[in-house]
């Protein structure tokens, strides 16, 4: 099942998020998170060093090796160079698992916090005027449109901070998105514009209030967010002393913030992956794509790659194909 963690900056999306990814790591889920906001603090959240080098490369740094992997047999992909960040798989793609051994975690998942984690990369001085952000979260997207997930497996994606992910498809690639929204009208501005957003092609959303201290809070967010209010999370100590870089073991949490973490769970467990929906919406932006620019970047007709046979789910569960290193 795949999540994604959204709000404004500053909301305590990527707090909950690591908090969530915790959670299920400690009751031996299947999870794997992933780093996809432009300001990179999910392993420090998770518990890693606040300076020190993480213990994974990042995912930009190896996506002309990734796309080779994922390439696979596929014959409607000519080369890797012919892949871009919303190809779709096809029969002859290699797919993912959550949790497995492939090339591509190997090179690019390491554990922090007890959490097995990957990230875009940040974006460094040399990308300042040439590149924008969305030319490495394009990894990210890959991998969840070749990612072969089922229930009780997760894939925890901290996103980059309000509406940012709708400048690709990438806000169609999850069975659940929880929106972190404090009980304040800029917050409330970033649900209201995600949700708009999201409407009309079925995101499954649901509200998380944040820095929640009393009732009135809680009432302000249901008089603004309705039924979308899922659960909240209470002003934490133990938010606050990982804040300055004491992050304990998660049973030292307050009980009922624990319990929010169950909820979410439990709200994703309760999730039914659209399996046509996903694929519908990833050939669609792959379309889109294509005509706007990357028939172009590319030198071919990207639309050819879309296999109208090929539908992830459980149908092809059994037909992950064998396992090549990653090169380069």
């Amino acid at each position: 099942m795949k999540t994604a963690f959204v709000g404004k900056g500053g909301s305590g999306k990527t707090t909950l998020a690591a908090l969530y990814a915790r959670h299920l790591a400690a009751e031996g889920r299947p999870v794997l998170a992933v780093d996809a906001d432009i300001n990179q603090h999910l392993a420090v959240a998770l518990g890693g060093p606040a300076h020190a080098a993480t213990p994974m490369r990042p995912l930009g740094e190896h996506l002309p090796a990734i796309k080779e992997y994922l390439r696979g047999d596929n014959p409607r992909i000519g080369s890797a160079a012919e892949m871009v960040k919303t190809t779709p798989p096809g029969r002859g793609s290699r797919l993912l698992r959550v949790v497995e051994e492939n090339p591509v975690y190997a090179a690019c998942v390491g554990t922090v916090g007890g959490v097995r984690m990957a990230a875009t990369g940040e974006f460094s001085a040399a990308d300042l005027g040439v590149a924008c952000y969305h030319s490495k979260v394009g990894a990210v997207e890959l991998l969840l449109n070749h990612m072969l997930d089922g229930p009780g497996e997760y894939v925890v994606v901290d996103m980059t901070a309000g509406a940012d992910s709708f400048a690709s498809g990438l806000f169609t690639r999850f069975d659940r998105t929880f929106l972190v929204c404090e009980p304040t009208v800029r917050s409330v501005g970033v649900y209201r514009q995600y949700a708009g957003y999201a409407r009309d092609y079925g995101v499954a959303l649901s509200v998380i209030g944040n820095k929640v201290e009393d009732a009135t809070d809680v009432e302000f967010l249901r008089e603004h967010v309705g039924a979308d209010l899922l659960t909240w999370f209470g002003r934490s100590a133990y938010v606050r002393r990982a804040e300055r870089g004491t992050v304990g073991p998660l049973h030292d949490l307050e009980e009922e913030n624990r319990a929010v973490l169950r909820r979410l769970a439990d709200a994703v467990d309760g999730t039914t992956q659209d399996w046509p929906a996903f694929t519908r919406w990833a050939h669609e932006f792959h379309r889109r794509n294509a005509e706007a620019w990357a028939n172009d970047r590319t030198g071919v007709d990207l639309a050819a790659q879309i296999d109208p046979e090929f539908q992830l789910g459980d149908a092809v569960a059994g037909q992950v194909p064998r396992r090549h290193a990653l090169s380069g």
